[in-house]
């Protein structure tokens, strides 16, 4: 479907959030085969990992995950900026900026959520990243912390970031409380404030506007789209439930057909991705732990993820514990 409109603009559409420790290469992998539009991201990689740690580890992708984007975490301009170069030098199509982890170990390096207090550094780091890569330079951010105004925190934010020459924005539309509150109460104590992320629109026009937070299905994400948002970005629902929020989505939201028919499909189009991990010498646990919610909601879950979880956990385990699980999983479904 031709819309003119910027590629990952159009895949932006419908993307799957940074998550840390789920949003890896191979959780990828399965996502990109349930939908070949929905843009994808990885987990948050810091600046300092990126120019100091295992960069070919936390970097690594394959080009069939395109389109996929690179998450940093930093306050240095500098470092960002080296960052994003390296990032697109290794073929990222976006690298975005994070400013709405509000996790401790990210509060004590003054990064992420804290940045929503420090619009100007904001506005510094991402040009420094622009200027740095062809990249596209994003950003994703809370309405505020603590108690900001939200009101006025969220647009003094984005007015930086538009100044600075950023075109696409993600909003997770709750407030990040730095103290008092951990990372997984952060995501869901908060209330929404989704008409305040919506209201951005109006105000910056030229601002592609993604809005993230609590959205549990494919329609909610439709309907979010159908009240003015450019873009839906899903997390744990598409992580805990990948085919219901992938699977039909190509065809829902972007007129294009379906990559695959039914979750065992995709879990037979995983196989691939398996054997060459496996050859490498990885564990089988590290690709099918991002598939346990493949059958999510349907008859064979249960059968699925225990078998698959207990499979896959033993000393050597190879494809045949997937397929095992997934036979089974077949036999509970028949019965059902």
């Amino acid at each position: 479907m031709n819309t003119g409109v910027p590629p990952l603009h159009a895949a932006a559409r419908l993307s799957v959030a940074p998550m840390m420790d789920w949003t890896d290469r191979h959780c990828r992998a399965l996502h990109r085969l349930l939908s070949r539009r929905a843009l994808l991201y990885t987990e948050m990689v810091t600046a300092a990992a990126i120019l100091h740690g295992p960069r070919d580890r936390l970097l690594r992708f394959d080009p069939l995950e395109r389109p996929v984007a690179l998450q940093v975490g930093g306050s240095d301009p500098a470092d960002l900026a080296r960052a994003a170069a390296i990032g697109g030098a290794l073929g990222y199509a976006e690298v975005n900026l994070n400013c709405g982890c509000p996790s401790p170990r990210v509060q004590r390096g003054a990064f992420g959520a804290v940045l929503m207090e420090r619009p100007a550094l904001v506005r510094e780091a991402l040009r420094a990243m622009r200027e740095a890569t062809d990249a596209e330079v994003t950003l994703k951010c809370r309405i505020g912390v603590d108690g900001q105004d939200p009101a006025q925190a969220l647009p003094a934010v984005l007015d930086a970031a538009q100044e600075a020459g950023v075109a696409r924005v993600a909003i997770h539309a709750r407030k990040a409380w730095l103290q008092g509150l951990s990372p997984k109460e952060n995501r869901e104590v908060p209330p929404l404030d989704r008409p305040l992320a919506l209201a951005m629109k109006a105000r910056f026009p030229g601002l592609h506007v993604t809005v993230n937070g609590g959205v549990r299905s494919l329609d909610e994400a439709r309907a979010l789209l159908a009240q003015g948002f450019d873009g839906v970005m899903v997390g744990r629902s598409a992580y805990h439930a990948p085919w219901d929020i992938l699977g039909r989505a190509d065809s829902l939201l972007w007129g294009d057909p379906d990559p695959l028919p039914t979750p065992q499909a995709a879990a037979l189009a995983m196989l691939p991705h398996v054997e060459a991990h496996l050859r490498e010498g990885g564990r089988l646990h590290d690709v099918t732990r991002h598939m346990l919610g493949l059958f999510a909601g349907r008859p064979g879950a249960r059968a699925w993820r225990r078998l698959l979880s207990e499979g896959a956990a033993r000393p050597g385990a190879g494809v045949e514990a997937l397929l095992g699980a997934l036979r089974e999983a077949g036999e509970e479904r028949a019965v059902a």
